[in-house]
């Protein structure tokens, strides 16, 4: 008895550090603060809690550690990185591996042009995901001109409902571990970044 409450106060203890060293908000803003040195920007893809260790009550770093789950993320200094064509309603990013294209209406809605490629491993199996919102997509593209500049900074946050195989165009089922006839994710992604200092135009 004794031994279960202490492996369940270390658990407790582990989570809630893992929580304040891994607020994905806080680490967006820390390294977003200091624009001197070019663009600068962080994206960041959130698995839903159902397909996580531990229904995702553990923070994504201690989940990393504990299970060698990679976190699915990119920022300017990962290997190929690169801005492509910025507005305040168009945004390109990509690295290695990585395609992102964030897309809004005249009146800020994010549209079907959205989507997001990159490379995830599920079932030890490595797969390359094509990902866009649902037909009503939820989340926004906020992008705000730099006061004498021509630069931009700002932040998203979207759902990513549909996802296939980008070689296939096929929805993962069994193949990614899930039950027969379930479709992987069994719940929308999160699409979560932020940016600094993109030029305005063409990357």
């Amino acid at each position: 008895m004794i031994i279960a409450l202490v492996l369940i106060t270390c658990f407790v203890v582990l989570v809630w550090i893992g929580s304040r060293s891994a607020d994905p908000d806080e680490q967006l803003r820390t390294s977003l603060t200091d624009t001197t040195q070019g663009p600068l920007f962080q994206v960041n893809v959130e698995r839903p809690r159902s397909d996580r260790a531990f229904f995702g009550i553990l923070p994504t770093k201690v989940e990393a550690k504990l299970f060698g789950v990679g976190e699915l993320r990119f920022d300017q200094a990962s290997r190929g990185a690169k801005v492509g064509s910025v507005a305040p309603n168009h945004l390109e990013l990509s690295a290695d591996g990585w395609d992102l294209l964030i897309e809004t209406d005249g009146e800020g809605r994010i549209t079907q042009a959205t989507r997001l490629v990159f490379p995830i491993e599920i079932a030890e199996k490595k797969w390359t995901l094509r990902c866009r919102p649902a037909d009503r997509a939820t989340g926004y593209l906020q992008a705000n001109p730099r006061a004498g500049s021509h630069l931009l900074d700002g932040r998203f946050l979207i759902d990513l409902a549909n996802c296939a195989d980008a070689v296939t165009g096929k929805i993962l089922d069994t193949e990614a571990g899930g039950d027969p006839g379930q479709a992987w994710p069994s719940a929308p992604l999160t699409l979560r970044g932020s940016f600094a200092g993109l030029p305005y135009g063409r990357g």
